[in-house]
């Protein structure tokens, strides 16, 4: 690994039981949706409907602990809800899942056949390590709204991921800024999986596995490390 990756003792301490797991890649080549992409998200659906058997997204296991560590930090998790479950709701909709790129599309499909929340960062975007924290309220956000760059601020006591120069993702897993977000362009990433008791340690290693897999499909030639970098 050469991303640092570390959790602050008061995100430990405020929701035990939290593990992740990351897929490093140099190497990748990425490029519009297609119809391999495509086929990966709808594949994804199906063992998504499949495991719920009927249930809705929240009334699985793991996500009804990913609401109980949003409340923890005082997010509404009916409002915000952590992006693997708003994924599985789109997936089971009419519209079904959106289709951004190759590498995202990916990513969010191994996020919905394993009901998990997984993000994609570009590595040369990346400034110094990424850390998940608690936030003062005074760490940059920097979103686009109307095509005009504007920084926001995380709440304080929110859980984000940042690196040296802001704010990375807001509450948790929830909205990803587009400074560090995955293009067209991109070649070297960090995909980030994360989960909550009750899933066990070898469910997340299955589906970094196989997302790295997919990667090897899409990008042959890959260099690939798997690890949790602290």
């Amino acid at each position: 690994m050469t991303l640092t990756l570390t959790v602050s003792d008061e995100v430990r301490t405020l929701v035990p039981g939290f593990s992740h797991l990351a897929v490093e890649a140099h190497g990748l080549v990425n490029g519009p949706s297609s119809e391999v992409g495509s086929a990966l998200l709808d594949d994804a659906a199906r063992r998504l409907a499949e495991r719920l058997d009927g249930r809705a997204p929240h009334e699985d296991p793991h996500m009804a602990a990913w609401r109980a560590a949003y409340t923890a930090f005082g997010a509404k998790p009916s409002r915000t809800r952590n992006s693997a479950e708003a994924l599985a709701r789109r997936a089971l909709a009419d519209g079904g899942l959106p289709r951004i790129n190759l590498l995202v599309d990916a990513y969010n499909a191994i996020s919905v056949a394993h009901l998990i929340p997984v993000g994609g960062e570009d590595l040369d975007r990346v400034q110094g390590g990424m850390r998940l924290v608690r936030a003062t309220g005074e760490e940059p956000f920097t979103v686009v709204a109307a095509g005009q760059e504007t920084v926001e601020h995380p709440e304080a006591g929110e859980i984000v991921w940042c690196d040296d120069e802001g704010v990375t993702c807001r509450r948790w897993n929830w909205r990803q800024g587009p400074r560090t977000r995955l293009t067209e362009e991109s070649v070297n990433a960090v995909f980030l999986l994360e989960s909550l008791a009750p899933m066990t340690a070898g469910e997340l290693e299955a589906a970094g596995a196989e997302l790295a897999e997919v990667l090897t499909k899409l990008s042959p030639g890959v260099r690939i490390t798997v690890g949790t970098p602290e």
